[in-house]
């Protein structure tokens, strides 16, 4: 491919490939493009989304921000990278119907935003465009394959799956950032207050276990991909 079309590509694609770049002159790069992509996910593992910036990671590798351009282009190309190495490679289907396939999908991506939190802060500027991203992709279809949807059907489920665990792992995220006494002193302001406005049924909400004491639990996860899974078969039931 020559040099002017894979200019045209997103940035990252073409070094998410193996394609990288002509050489640029000037010193010997002491450094690989995986060990700053290893280093800027050991940063934002650290001290999350907020530090994968050029400085940061250029002094973590103890070099200048302005030696990491002998390898990037952009702090962009940087983030598809990151984003790449960090989702990584996704698992082997397991063996049996498409719900048993679809489920593993959604937690395997869970638990990678569980190993890494960050990534749901990720911009999404396009469609997947690189290797591993594309592999979660291929890894969905397959696993829906014998069951009947179209494959703009199926790329809709895709969407609609990313879509929950992207907002089920902010939400775990969340809620785990706050320690049990700020949860228990919200808890006993709010309910008094709530009486008071007549909000019963939402008094015995925060009074009880389910406004969150013990976090959100693992039955309220598959409680929303439960019913997910119970669209798309009852989609699959009218196709």
């Amino acid at each position: 491919m020559n040099e002017d079309k894979i200019d045209a590509l997103p940035p990252g694609t073409a070094l998410a490939w193996g394609q990288a770049p002509a050489p640029r002159r000037g010193p010997k790069p002491g450094y690989s493009l995986e060990q700053i992509v290893d280093a800027a996910i050991a940063q934002a593992d650290a001290e999350g989304f907020a530090a994968l910036t050029m400085p940061s990671i250029a002094k973590r590798l103890g070099v200048t921000a302005n030696a990491l351009y002998r390898y990037l282009s952009s702090k962009e190309e940087l983030l598809v990278l990151v984003a790449e190495a960090a989702w990584g490679p996704p698992p082997e289907p397991p063996s049996g119907d498409w719900r048993a396939a679809v489920t593993a999908w959604a937690h395997a991506l869970l638990e990678r935003c569980r190993r890494h939190p960050w990534l749901i802060e990720l911009p999404v500027r396009s469609a997947p465009t690189t290797p591993n991203l594309l592999g979660w992709l291929e890894n969905f279809l397959d696993g829906m394959a014998d069951s009947g949807l179209s494959t703009g059907d199926v790329v809709g489920c895709a969407l609609l799956v990313d879509g929950w665990v992207r907002s089920t792992a902010a939400l775990l995220r969340d809620v785990h950032a706050s320690t049990p006494e700020r949860v228990q002193a919200v808890s006993e302001f709010l309910r008094p207050r709530l009486e008071e406005r007549g909000y019963s049924r939402v008094a015995a909400v925060v009074s009880g276990e389910a406004y969150g004491e013990d976090g959100v639990e693992d039955d309220d996860v598959e409680f929303g991909l439960g019913r997910i899974l119970d669209g798309i078969e009852a989609l699959i039931g009218r196709r």
